[in-house]
């Protein structure tokens, strides 16, 4: 993505008495609606308000001016400001536009993700807390003092005031006695001065010694604090210590007194970073996320705005959040997909965290062992700069490499049923358990079997919301569809001819090789690993624990254990199907699996013992798997701009998805026609169908796409509005439009 983003700086305009402004609502609207400024008031831009909206009230922020196309008579007054909310930056406001305007989204929909918790624009009540009335013989005279009566003055007597929930913790009783004493008047209610309960990173704090590369990698990213805008991309062989390396740069950033905000992939698998970032800092970083509870991100989102939040780190939405002094940006594993947003506004938090740079004027870093070929590109044309750590960290040694081929050396069967681990693996396996090391068995394919099918009648088990097959999870006894969470009980008969016994599971998941692995190595602890098997953080803290701790001997999991896990005894990396994501007609299907694949492949030798990986291929000649065993990304990100750049394909071309869905499959049939049939015409933009999209069917909607594909050259949201504006559909057809979309079902 080549992005081009106009800074203009303008001082806060004031608004007064019956002066109309802008007020721009959190909510899926067309844009900013007029309100007027009610006599003895003025506002500021930025300001949140209570507004009237029909026949209800809603908060607000004053955007600018009013576009004066509607009659006085009919403006509205403004119901005020709202006492203690902080007022929205400027550069929030700018990105809000820019975003809603690259995306094609509503501004207000773009909004709703910096005001995402509307209870936290209201100022934190004044919190109280209880101190004794009187002396305990005096209370004694009251009322008769029981032994949980008697402990809550005993706590008390200290001087400290505590809080109701605090004191009936602290004397082991429920929150009715301390009522009961307050009632009474022996307990007397006083003031809690408010704080911040949690402590604030500490940029002064001691860190580990850095090698002579990591320091002058980290030297360069200090520099650019301060000094404007910049995008840097920090690639670093797996283990090389590029987390250690920004570190530097945050500890430099926190010593300026300016906010961070370090963007993951998945915060659930951040528990070995979050460990590491305490032990480097002092203290944890705020957290944002979609799992905090509501109070946690009232507090979280106040202590943001308020700049009391020194450090944040979080999934994409985290770069939306109303920052008071933001001063660095940090995309950590910036080529990951989870980054891109497919729902509501859609957008790559990698592509918007560079903006937001740019709209702040300040440095922007994007850490990666295995680039995107966008980001790639933006180095080679200046746009980017780039800081290199070629080596491990530690003297570790890089993974030896190599590929099994599949069609010489099949896998064979046993007393389980089919085998999926080939005669070399499964000596690898035998020969580094023998040694006490640990090994890793990595599919990323989740449940037991991908596909269900009856020997019988051929029938095969379908989600009934969606155009995907279910899969089994036989430890659940379940079938679920991956898509919109559909779940079924497995049955023991066809549910087409009735046959029992006939059912048969086809391909292999993470559940069936774990499976053959307990039958093959009867004496290994095995942990089978995913994203349903982990339920959150406390459960990937007590994994690491028991894999550092050498409890496990045989990981078998799925892709949420290549992202920047640390694993010190493992030594034996095993990728069963190293064939999956290679096809499937996704432009980028090969950049993405050679980017897996080497994550995976870096878990391996990260501690003393050096590592070995093992590709298991029926396509062992496959550029990737070539470019995997020789080391040479640089190779392979050549020849895939090659092939991008022959066919005009992004990132040498611009691209934006349409998608038309709807529950009656004749309309949206219909409005796709009628797109396809009001298409722009312009040199060099081509429209690809309409057709029905891969998953004809989702979430019960059915769906058809569409595809437009110009030059670098074409204002592609110019000829996306005109074309959009021309099209009425019914209500229950929603058109969806994706700039530079990355997934294509």
């Amino acid at each position: 993505m080549v992005l081009s983003v106009t800074v203009v700086e303008t001082a806060e305009q004031v608004f007064r008495a019956d002066e109309v402004v802008a007020v721009l609502l959190p909510l899926p609207l067309v844009g900013a609606y007029d309100y007027r400024v009610p006599e003895g008031e003025q506002v500021v831009a930025g300001d949140v308000v209570r507004v009237p909206l029909g026949k209800r009230q809603e908060n607000g922020v004053v955007w600018g001016p009013g576009r004066g196309d509607v009659a006085a008579g009919r403006i509205k007054a403004l119901l005020g400001r709202i006492a203690g909310a902080p007022r929205l930056p400027e550069v929030s406001r700018r990105l809000v536009d820019w975003v809603a305007s690259y995306t094609l989204s509503a501004p207000g929909a773009v909004l709703r993700m910096v005001i995402p918790v509307a209870e936290a624009l209201e100022a934190p009540a004044l919190a109280h807390g209880w101190l004794p009335a009187m002396g305990l013989e005096e209370a004694a005279g009251l009322l008769r003092l029981t032994p949980a009566r008697q402990r809550v003055l005993e706590v008390t007597s200290a001087g400290v005031p505590l809080s109701t929930a605090d004191l009936a913790q602290a004397a082991g009783v429920g929150s009715s006695v301390i009522k009961g004493l307050a009632e009474a008047g022996v307990l007397q209610s006083v003031s809690l001065a408010a704080r911040d309960d949690e402590r604030q990173a500490d940029g002064d704090h001691p860190g580990p010694q850095l090698s002579d590369l990591q320091q002058d990698a980290a030297r360069v990213l200090v520099e650019s604090l301060g000094a404007g805008f910049s995008t840097t991309l920090l690639q670093g062989v797996t283990g090389s210590g590029k987390t250690e390396v920004y570190f530097e740069a945050i500890a430099a950033a926190l010593r300026q007194g300016l906010q961070v905000v370090v963007l993951v992939p998945e915060i659930t698998l951040t528990t070995q970073w979050l460990h590491r970032f305490a032990g480097r800092f002092g203290a944890p970083p705020s957290q944002w996320h979609s799992e905090l509870t509501p109070a946690r991100r009232r507090r979280t989102w106040r202590a943001v705005a308020e700049g009391r939040a020194k450090v944040v780190v979080g999934a994409r939405s985290a770069l939306f959040l109303p920052y008071a002094n933001l001063g660095l940006i940090i995309v950590d594993e910036e080529h990951e997909g989870a980054f891109k947003q497919e729902e509501g506004v859609i957008y790559h938090a990698r592509d918007m965290a560079v903006v937001r740079g740019q709209l702040g004027g300040i440095p922007t870093i994007l850490a990666s062992a295995t680039p995107s070929l966008e980001t790639v590109l933006n180095v080679e044309a200046g746009r980017y700069r780039k800081v290199d750590l070629p080596s491990r960290h530690g003297g570790a040694v890089l993974p030896e490499m190599s590929i099994l081929d599949l069609r010489k050396t099949p896998p064979e069967a046993g007393d389980w049923g089919p085998g999926w681990l080939a005669p070399g693996l499964v000596q690898a396996i035998r020969d580094t358990l023998a040694a006490g090391q640990q090994a890793m068995l990595f599919l990323n394919r989740r449940g037991y079997a991908p596909l269900t099918l009856c020997r019988a009648c051929g029938h095969r088990l379908q989600c009934p919301n969606c155009t995907a097959w279910l899969v089994e999870h036989r430890a659940q006894g379940r079938l679920v569809c991956h898509h919109c969470g559909h779940q079924a009980p497995s049955p023991r008969a066809c549910p087409s001819c009735g046959e029992e016994g006939q059912l048969a599971a086809c391909g292999p998941g993470v559940e069936r090789v774990a499976e053959e692995a307990r039958a093959r190595f009867p004496e290994a602890r095995v942990a089978l690993v995913a994203s349903d098997t982990l339920g959150g953080p406390a459960a990937v803290a007590e994994l690491l624990r028991q894999v550092t701790a050498h409890e496990i001997d045989l990981l078998i999991g799925t892709q949420v254990l290549a992202k920047g896990l640390h694993f010190p005894l493992l030594t034996l990396v095993g990728v069963v199907d190293a064939d999956l994501g290679l096809s499937g007609g996704d432009l980028r299907a090969a950049e993405r699996t050679f980017q897996l694949l080497s994550q995976v492949a870096g878990r391996a030798g990260r501690g003393e013992q050096p590592g070995r990986v093992l590709l298991q291929s029926y396509q062992p000649d496959h550029p990737v798997l070539q470019a995997m065993i020789s080391s040479d990304a640089a190779l392979f990100l050549q020849t895939e701009a090659e092939a991008r750049r022959q066919l005009g394909m992004p990132p040498f071309g611009r691209m934006v998805a349409v998608v038309v869905s709807g529950p009656e499959p004749a309309a949206v049939e219909s409005v796709a026609n009628r797109l396809a049939a009001t298409a722009p015409r312009a040199s060099g933009v081509e429209i690809w169908g309409p057709a029905a999209a891969p998953l004809a069917v989702l979430r019960g909607r059915h769906r058809w796409r569409l595809l437009l594909k110009a030059p670098r050259t074409v204002k592609v949201q110019t000829l996306m509005r005109q074309w959009l504006s021309q099209q009425q559909c019914p209500s229950s057809v929603r058109i969806q439009v994706d700039v530079d979309p990355y997934s294509f079902l």
